[in-house]
C-alpha cells in the first residue's frame, strides 16, 4: 500500500520538474541538481538491497546490475564510487569491488521506511554532490509488481534526466510551461528548493519498492523452500518404507527358508 501510495506523488513531481526544467534547458539558470555539473567523469552508484538473507535472488540480482554498471563505466574510462544501501550487497560487492564502496547504510527499514530516513539519505546524496564528490548519481533497486516479480531498476538521480526533444517542440513546451505557471520568487529560486527534494522523494520511493520486493521475495522463497522441504520429506518417508518392507520380505524369507529346512 505505500508503495502504490508513493509512485503518483514520485511520477508528479518527475513530470512536473520535467516540464519546468524544459523551460530552462536552453538558459544557464537551471540549478547543477538538475543540469549536472557539465561533466561524467565521475559516477555515483547507490545500490538498495536487504540486510538480510533467504528472499531468493533479491539481492543478488542487484548486485549483478551493479557490477554490469560498474563494468561498463570503468571500461568508458570513468570513475566510480558505491553507495550501499543495506548489508548482502556490501558484503557480495567488497569481494570484487570493496575499493569503490563509499560507505554502506544498515539501519534504515528495520519495521517499516520512514521518510526521514530517505531524507537523511537524500541530505547526504546532496552534499557529496555540492562537494564535488561525483558528476553523475544513478540508483539502482528492485521495482515491486507482484509477490514473485521484481525487476532491477536502474534510476538517475542527478543530474535530472530531461527527455530528450526536438528543438521546435522544446520551445514549444517551454513557452506552454510559462503559460501555464507563474513564479514568486523566481523560477531559478523554485527549481533550486524543489531538486534537492525530488532526490529525496526518488530515493524513498526506490526504499519503499524495495522493502515490497524484499517481502514478496522472501515470502515465495520460503513458501518455495516449504514445498521443496514436504517433497523431499515425502520422497524419503516412501525410501523409508520400501527399505522396510524390503527388510521385512527378507527377514520372512529367512524364517520360511529355516522351517522348510527342518
Amino acid at each position: 500500500e505505500a508503495v502504490e501510495a508513493a509512485r503518483p506523488y514520485a511520477e508528479r513531481l518527475e513530470r512536473m520538474l520535467g516540464n519546468l526544467t524544459a523551460s530552462l534547458a536552453s538558459q544557464t539558470g537551471a540549478p547543477p541538481l538538475l543540469a549536472g555539473t557539465g561533466r561524467d567523469d565521475v559516477h555515483l552508484v547507490i545500490a538498495v538491497t536487504a540486510n538480510r538473507g533467504l528472499c531468493g535472488a533479491f539481492n543478488t540480482a542487484v548486485v549483478r546490475e551493479t557490477r554490469r554498471l560498474v563494468t561498463d563505466l570503468t571500461g568508458s574510462g570513468k570513475s566510480v564510487r558505491i553507495l550501499c544501501v543495506g548489508r548482502k550487497g556490501r558484503n557480495q560487492l567488497r569481494r570484487d569491488r570493496g575499493g569503490l564502496i563509499l560507505d554502506t547504510i544498515e539501519d534504515i527499514g528495520e519495521r517499516r521506511i520512514t521518510f526521514g530516513e530517505a531524507d537523511a539519505i537524500g541530505r547526504r546524496v546532496v552534499a557529496l554532490f555540492e562537494s564535488g564528490t561525483f558528476d553523475v548519481c544513478t540508483i539502482l533497486f528492485n521495482r515491486f509488481q507482484s509477490a514473485i516479480s521484481q525487476v532491477v531498476t536502474r534510476q538517475q538521480l542527478i543530474p535530472f534526466p530531461i527527455p530528450e526533444q526536438p528543438a521546435d517542440k522544446q520551445r514549444a513546451m517551454a513557452l506552454g510551461v510559462r503559460a501555464l505557471y507563474e513564479y514568486e520568487p523566481s523560477e531559478e529560486d523554485i527549481l533550486a528548493s524543489i531538486a534537492p527534494r525530488n532526490v529525496t522523494v526518488q530515493i524513498f520511493r526506490a526504499l519503499l519498492e524495495s522493502m515490497a520486493s524484499e517481502q514478496g521475495a522472501r515470502m515465495t522463497a520460503m513458501d518455495n523452500a516449504t514445498r521443496n522441504a514436504s517433497d523431499m520429506i515425502n520422497d524419503l518417508t516412501l525410501t523409508y518404507n520400501r527399505t522396510r518392507q524390503a527388510y521385512i520380505t527378507k527377514e520372512l524369507i529367512e524364517i520360511i527358508s529355516g522351517a522348510e529346512a527342518l
